[in-house]
Parts: structure tokens; C-alpha cells; sequence
């Protein structure tokens, strides 16, 4: 048998809104042999287990010696210190987003992986969207961004603020777009429903005069998850949710007339969690760099970190007005 073809052992570490789904996806991945799952609501834990015929496991130390990787979906308070526990154990980790708390705890994780050999990736899901995908080919030298997205408000994920709960997923993009330095950053955000900032507002301007904003919202009464940008003669719209790029281009016609030519790319739906399983699943197989790695979910946190700051600044300005 080659390595390709061995079975992967994994274990799901937190089954809350988006483990589930992790289990859901290892148990139907073919070389794939889900060992067990763990919750601190035992009755959870029992529940999606039923549904996937799994088996649920005490403590995420029962996992150890059984099992070659896991998906960590636990708050993200928890992550440094059992993501870092189980790679000093030999266990090849994929962590849900925000990577960390904090830079300190994401540095942690990442030293943890390199001393000890172990894959580490983070879970920055839209990566792995195949509109985002087919964006990225046609990327060239981008000016202007225009980034949305706006969800109705859920009880979930209330442990963080909407810059780490969904403005992340979009700076990660973004990041992987823009690889010039960012010159500078202005944020503004609020408490709506909760103690943390819900809603946010982000313009930053990088070194190669590329300039994004950036709105992130979690009370909102619709669901809107989309990345324009802007580049020499080309505007293109990306649809998380639909999975489709538009794309509008300056063209002249047989008599040197300018006009607009568009078209728009509906790519075959896939499923982006599956896909990034299935790409931790290849990384463990070949001993291959993630295509997420712990170094750029640290970038991302950092960014937002300044984005709090930025936030918190500018309140403490409005106050004492």
C-alpha cells in the first residue's frame, strides 16, 4: 500500500456548530478512519456521534497514540494549549480560525509544529472556495477593494468579536492578494448586541498604493458574504455564497470604440470545508507545507489585533469629546 492510499486516523476535538461538520465530512472521506470525537457537552458529543456511528471519547488525552491528526473546533481560548499539547504529542493539528488569542499563543502553536515535525493548519475556510479560486488566476495588480460581509445575529462564536469571528476570513484573502506592507489602518466598531464589537468598519492602504475597506457585521438582516476588486481596466465581483466571479473588462471594439465586455464564472459547487479537509488530509499524506499555514493565520490575527486597537482608539477618542 502507498502512502497515499494509507488510512488516516483522525480524531474531532469540539462539535459544536462547525465540528459537526467536521465530523460529518472525515467519516464520508474515503482513506479516512474517524477514531473518535470529543465535547465538554457530553450530550453533544453523544448526539452527533449517532449520526456518524462514532465513537465519543472522555478527554482529548484518549485520543493520543490513537489517532495521526485532529481538527481542533474549540473555543479559541482553548487552541494554543491543546493545539500545542497534542504537536508536542506527534499529532498533526488543524485548527479552526482565529488561529490564537494571541500572538504570543499563535507562536506558540507554530514553534510547537516546526520542534516536533507536525503539520499545522488553520482554517481559514474561504481560502477554499472555488470563486475565490478562480479569482486569484486572474489576479494582477489590484487597486481597490470593496469587502462585505454581513450576517444575522446568532448565538454562536459570542467569545470573540466580529473582527476575529468574520472579518478574519476576508483579511486572510486579502493578505494572500496584496503582499505589499500595510502603511496604514483606520477602524472604527461597536457593541450592538453584545459586550464585543458586532459590527466594524475597516480602510487600510498598503505600500504599492493598493487601498481595501473592509465591513464586517454580525446583526444584520441579511446574508452577504462578497470581495470586489478593482485592477487595470478589470472589475471583479466574488460571490462567497454562490460560489461565482463576475468579471468586467474595457475592451475596444473593431473601430478602436471603447466598451464594457462582461462575463460571468459560475464555477461546479463544491463544498470549501470539504475541500480544506481534503487538503489537510493531502499534507499529512505527503509531509507537505499546509495551504494554510500557521505563519499566515498568524498575520491574519495580527492585522486584526491591530484592527481592535484601532477600534478601541478611536472610542476612547469619542468619549472624552
Amino acid at each position: 500500500m502507498s502512502d497515499m492510499d494509507k488510512k488516516i486516523r483522525v480524531g474531532v476535538v469540539g462539535v459544536g456548530s462547525l465540528g459537526q461538520h467536521h465530523v460529518r465530512i472525515y467519516s464520508q472521506l474515503p482513506n479516512v478512519e474517524l477514531v473518535g470525537i470529543v465535547d465538554q457537552n457530553r450530550e453533544r458529543a453523544l448526539a452527533v456521534a449517532a449520526q456518524r456511528n462514532a465513537c465519543v471519547l472522555d478527554h482529548p488525552d484518549d485520543l493520543l497514540g490513537k489517532v495521526d491528526c485532529i481538527s481542533l473546533a474549540v473555543p479559541t481560548v482553548d487552541h494554543a494549549a491543546l493545539g500545542t499539547h497534542f504537536l508536542k504529542n506527534g499529532v498533526d493539528v488543524l485548527v479552526e480560525k482565529p488561529i490564537a488569542v494571541s500572538l504570543e499563543e499563535a507562536d506558540a502553536l507554530i514553534d510547537a509544529a516546526r520542534e516536533h515535525g507536525r503539520i499545522l493548519q488553520v482554517g481559514h475556510i474561504e481560502r477554499f472556495n472555488p470563486a475565490v479560486t478562480a479569482a486569484r488566476q486572474i489576479l494582477k495588480s489590484p487597486k481597490f477593494f470593496e469587502i462585505h460581509r454581513l450576517s444575522e445575529f446568532t448565538p454562536r462564536s459570542l467569545d470573540i468579536d466580529v473582527v476575529l469571528d468574520l472579518m478574519i476570513h476576508d483579511l486572510d484573502i486579502l493578505l494572500t492578494f496584496v503582499q505589499a506592507p500595510i502603511t496604514d489602518l483606520r477602524a472604527v466598531g461597536l457593541p450592538i448586541l453584545t459586550p464585543k464589537v458586532d459590527i466594524a468598519n475597516v480602510r487600510i492602504e498598503f505600500a504599492d498604493g493598493c487601498v481595501a475597506n473592509l465591513t464586517a457585521s454580525r446583526v444584520s438582516t441579511e446574508k452577504i458574504r462578497k470581495l470586489r476588486f478593482f485592477q487595470p481596466n478589470e472589475y471583479v465581483s466574488v460571490d462567497y455564497t454562490r460560489q461565482e466571479m463576475l468579471v468586467l473588462q474595457l475592451q475596444r471594439d473593431e473601430k478602436n470604440d471603447m466598451k464594457i465586455d462582461g462575463r460571468r464564472v459560475a464555477e461546479p459547487p463544491q463544498e470549501p470545508l470539504k475541500l480544506e479537509l481534503q487538503a489537510f488530509m493531502d499534507s499529512i499524506r505527503t509531509r507537505s507545507i499546509p495551504q494554510v499555514t500557521g505563519e499566515q493565520g498568524r498575520h491574519a490575527l495580527e492585522v486584526a489585533g491591530l484592527i481592535n486597537r484601532k477600534i478601541q482608539e478611536h472610542a476612547a477618542v469619542a468619549l472624552s469629546r
